[in-house]
């Protein structure tokens, strides 16, 4: 029995393997795939590890890399954190050496300016008194045109008011008539030194005719000791014309103080002239001039033309309304009173 339950089940083992048998082959290859999956895992992760190692060496070689360049960042840092304190520094003495080079430029920009203002007023004060005192116009006019250059080239804008005042006076002092003061004091002069020369009417000498002689005479002692004698005697006694009843007859010592006074008037009518008082100016020339007609010789030629030149002179007008200078004085004043603001 136990041969033919044995038999019986063989069979039955058999139909078991013919069914276990595909899914034994599937459990083997889904074992085969499953072990090929781990391994295949197993070889990806031990390359992730490999690169993850290099990767981490790799960033633990750029971090001290970076560590190292960070050090040397730090340091380059720090000294240029010192360079730049220095550069500040010198940076810092630099714009103070500015600013005293600025403050000490402006304060001789300033003292020019002032001297400058100073001598422009003094070269408008000279040209005032030479035009109230003198009345010499040529020099003011010069005086004003100079300061006027003085301050063209300074070119600044401070002293356009300055300028402009300036340029009215000089503007008026154009304006004015022409008086030539030097041509007429010259003339004067000229006159002054002629009236030495000039010939007196009462020492004009008229000779007197003598009577010829026809025939030639033996000159004896008697004759000529007659002659001597004779020569003598006219000596004592002078014949003079007189070209006008009321000519005046002077001593010589007369003569000597009627020229001295003739220069007197002369050189009185030149102050006058230089003062422009026409009034004093022409009373001494017109008197001159009577002088010249009742004491002196008309008919010569020096006097005729002095009396000529005395006529000229008269009718030269010798006084003109001067301006002021206030404007130009008073500009000067407000700049300074300006500046010291």
């Amino acid at each position: 029995m136990s041969d033919q339950a044995t038999a019986d089940s063989e069979p039955d083992l058999l139909d078991r393997l013919a069914w276990f048998s595909p899914a034994l082959i599937i459990a083997l290859l889904a074992l085969a795939l499953a072990g090929w999956q781990w391994w295949d895992t197993r070889i990806q992760v031990r390359h992730l590890q490999a690169e993850l190692a290099q990767k981490l060496a790799a960033s633990a070689s750029v971090d001290q890399e970076s560590r190292i360049v960070s050090k040397q960042a730090l340091e380059t840092t720090q000294n240029m954190s010192v360079k730049l304190g220095e550069i500040q520094a010198r940076l810092a003495d630099s714009q103070n050496q500015q600013l005293a080079l600025q403050a000490l430029y402006q304060d001789l920009a300033r003292s020019r300016d002032e001297w400058t203002l100073a001598d422009i007023e003094q070269i408008v004060l000279s040209a005032s008194q030479q035009l109230q005192l003198a009345g010499n116009t040529k020099a003011a006019l010069i005086a004003l045109q100079s300061a006027d250059t003085r301050l063209q080239r300074l070119n600044k804008p401070q002293f356009t008011l300055l300028r402009r005042a300036i340029n009215d006076d000089i503007a008026r002092l154009q304006a004015l008539p022409l008086i030539d003061t030097v041509g007429i004091s010259l003339r004067l002069d000229a006159l002054i030194g002629e009236v030495d020369d000039l010939p007196i009417a009462s020492e004009h000498e008229i000779p007197v005719a003598r009577p010829a002689q026809t025939g030639a005479q033996p000159a004896t002692s008697t004759s000529r000791f007659g002659r001597e004698l004779w020569s003598e005697i006219k000596g004592l006694v002078q014949v003079r014309r007189m070209d006008a009843q009321d000519t005046a007859l002077l001593a010589p010592t007369q003569t000597y103080f009627l020229r001295q006074n003739l220069k007197l008037r002369l050189l009185t009518a030149r102050i006058a002239l230089l003062a422009h008082d026409e009034g004093s100016y022409k009373a001494d020339l017109l008197a001159a001039q009577g002088w010249l007609k009742r004491y002196f010789n008309t008919r010569d030629a020096r006097i005729v033309a002095a009396r000529a030149n005395l006529g000229r002179l008269v009718n030269s007008p010798v006084s003109i309304q001067l301006p002021s200078l206030d404007e130009s004085l008073n500009a000067l004043q407000a700049s300074r009173l300006g500046r010291g603001k």
